[in-house]
């Protein structure tokens, strides 16, 4: 607002200073996410490599339990399946690096933030639920996802293998396998007291999907309602998916269902954590 200037009948200009400039925009809520999830995910990664079991775990234990799933195949008759021995357990194999990788090492940790009162602290703060539970699985994903690539780039190169005939299909079964084993890793924290019984409580899902999704015995050697059976278990949808973007044949209405009954399946997850996972510590 402009005033008159003394001795004269002319206003004087307003004080142009005397307005605060306006706040300075923030990042969106989106980058904002992300970069609390790059942090979260670089202090997990710095955790993770100074754990020796879970690096065991992660690195070592997936490759002695392909040679145990390559020694298993050799005496069993694949004759009328469609697939060999090496595309089985390559197969297979990326199975065994999702359930070791990412179901594990995320069930550890969560049981062990929860005790230590990391993950009550943590909701105090800006993070959300979700942030929260994504923070340690970020390593073990991106490790998981680096693995089966090398197991891919072996296929190919070592065992002879053709290429990905569907690469959008091998990414959709990973995708969906990782996160529906991340959702199971918080689900079973929910139940497992301490780090040192998370391998007991795991042994379930390990055992199941190592006999029912096609990770040691190929569904293709089943009788038919058995392999009907093993077609609804939660990891083999993704597997079917993986086999069929590797080596392709799986037809459209699998392409279709696969997909479906994962998603189904992650839904179950999303309830399942909302309903029983526990931020306080079980002691």
């Amino acid at each position: 607002m402009n005033t008159l200037a003394p001795g004269t009948g002319t206003r004087a200009p307003a004080d142009r200073d005397s307005t605060p400039p306006p706040p300075a925009p923030g990042p969106s809520p989106a980058r904002a996410s992300l970069r609390r999830l790059r942090a979260l995910g670089r202090a997990e990664l710095t955790l993770l490599l100074r754990n020796r079991t879970s690096l065991f775990v992660a690195l070592l234990m997936p490759v002695g339990m392909v040679a145990l799933a390559w020694s298993s195949l050799q005496g069993m008759d694949l004759d009328g399946t469609g697939v060999s021995a090496a595309e089985a357990v390559l197969t297979g194999g990326v199975g065994i690096v999702l359930i070791l990788v990412v179901y594990l090492n995320p069930l550890s940790a969560y049981v062990a933030r929860r005790e230590e009162r990391v993950l009550k602290r943590q909701r105090t703060g800006e993070l959300s639920d979700a942030e929260i539970l994504a923070g340690p699985a970020l390593p073990s994903v991106a490790l998981a996802l680096a693995q089966c690539a090398l197991l891919v780039l072996a296929g190919w190169t070592v065992w002879d293998l053709s290429a990905p005939q569907r690469p959008d299909l091998l990414m959709a079964g990973l995708a969906l396998g990782s996160v529906l084993l991340v959702l199971l890793a918080a689900v079973t924290a929910a139940f497992t007291r301490t780090v040192e019984s998370a391998q007991l409580t795991a042994m379930p899902l390990l055992m199941v999907s190592a006999l029912g999704s096609g990770l040691f015995v190929p569904l293709e050697v089943l009788p038919d309602t058995v392999a009907d059976i093993c077609r609804l278990l939660p990891l083999t949808p993704a597997m079917e998916l993986v086999q069929g973007g590797w080596l392709g044949g799986l037809e459209a209405g699998d392409a279709l269902r696969a997909p479906a009954l994962a998603l189904a399946w992650s839904a179950l997850g999303v309830f399942a954590v909302r309903r029983w996972f526990r931020w306080d510590p079980r002691q």
